[in-house]
């Protein structure tokens, strides 16, 4: 049984060492580059002299019509005319305002007279409180309707709000006319207004310069010409931007302000050619917008994005500052360069050094609306 058993032993260690031999020692597995989707990060390129077209309008409008209904009995302005604040412009028949004015003159002084002889007789207790009060009220109707009917007797009576001239006259003498049914329409072009549309780039960028505090603010300057006064150009004034773009364009609308030519009447409808010098904004900082699934947060939550190093093909950490949503998009205000180049697809599974190789563009197909966000 020894025997035996040794042989066993004796034959098993020459064949254990055959196949220890045979097989090559193990090594450790090379990393393997992670294929991810890239965004280079391009300047837009929003400066430079920019030429919009613009459309102008009045500094103040406003579209007069009565407060009562009536016969048009007078119209003391044509189109064109200038006319000051608080001016008589329009005036109706007041026969009928007046005989109501009459007749509720007369119901109060008849009221009038019954209260004060009942304040006296309420003393001596001749009439109940109930009585008294009966009077009391009627007094007070009367008086209210008096002064009703008074201030329709001024509302025959359409005055100018403020200094301008008559853009139009809608109706014609002895028209009937409904209450607030336009009559004239008064414009102030003393000052003229200047809108135009700018594109979602610039108009970041214009508000980024007006934010701006010191004597950074305001490097921007804008000009209106036109057609009939070739050569000249009229500095603007800023008023105010539109933060909602238009639906059907995806601009968005800018207006300025600029006072009255005096070598030729500009009105309001009439066209004009907006010129900025955008050279300056190159300086204030560029905005990106990137995908949404680019930006994630740190330990902290702070935002930040994976830049690609194309010499190592490694990626590393950035932190960025962002600023709107933009759709399926987001604005990155702070922490990029143009050249930069991110990853947009897969972020949250990346660490810092990791190698990484670029997916080819055509790879990189858009994700349908039905896809699931990464």
């Amino acid at each position: 049984m020894k025997y035996s058993f040794f042989r066993l032993i004796s034959a098993s260690v020459p064949a254990l060492l055959l196949f220890a031999c045979s097989e090559p020692p193990p090594t450790v597995d090379e990393e393997v580059p992670r294929p991810v989707k890239t965004l280079l990060m391009e300047a837009p390129d929003t400066h430079g002299v920019r030429n919009f077209p613009a459309r102008i309008d009045a500094n103040r409008k406003a579209e007069l019509a009565f407060r009562v209904p009536g016969k048009v009995q007078e119209l003391l302005v044509k189109e064109g005319d200038p006319v000051t604040e608080g001016q008589d412009v329009a005036k109706l028949d007041l026969t009928d305002f007046q005989i109501v004015v009459n007749d509720r003159q007369a119901t109060f002084d008849n009221a009038n007279k019954n209260f004060n002889r009942a304040k006296k007789l309420i003393e001596e207790g001749h009439i109940s409180k109930v009585d008294y009060d009966r009077l009391e009220r009627e007094f007070k109707n009367a008086g209210a309707a008096l002064e009703t009917a008074r201030q329709d007797l001024e509302y025959t009576s359409l005055k100018a709000p403020f200094a301008g001239s008559i853009a139009k006259r809608h109706i014609e003498r002895f028209e009937e006319v409904e209450a607030k049914q336009t009559v004239l329409s008064l414009q102030d072009v003393t000052v003229l207004v200047v809108k135009f549309d700018v594109p979602e780039a610039i108009i970041r960028d214009i508000r980024a310069d007006r934010t701006r505090t010191g004597e950074g603010r305001d490097r921007v300057k804008f000009f209106a010409t036109f057609e009939n006064l070739p050569g000249q150009q009229f500095p603007l004034s800023f008023r105010e931007a539109a933060t909602r773009a238009d639906p059907k364009t995806q601009t968005f609308e800018i207006t300025f302000t600029m006072e009255q030519v005096a070598e030729a009447t500009i009105l309001p409808g009439m066209t004009a050619t907006v010129t900025a010098d955008l050279t300056a904004l190159g300086e204030i900082g560029i905005v990106f917008t990137v995908p949404v699934s680019a930006v994630v947060g740190d330990y902290k939550l702070d935002p930040r994005v994976w830049t690609v190093d194309e010499q190592s093909m490694t990626v590393k950490p950035q932190e960025v500052k962002v600023g709107r949503m933009l759709g399926d998009n987001i604005e990155v205000l702070e922490g990029l360069e143009a050249g930069n180049r991110i990853v947009t697809a897969g972020t949250p599974f990346l660490v810092e050094g990791m190698k990484v190789t670029l997916m080819p563009t055509s790879e990189q197909a858009e994700p349908r609306a039905d896809d699931p966000k990464q």
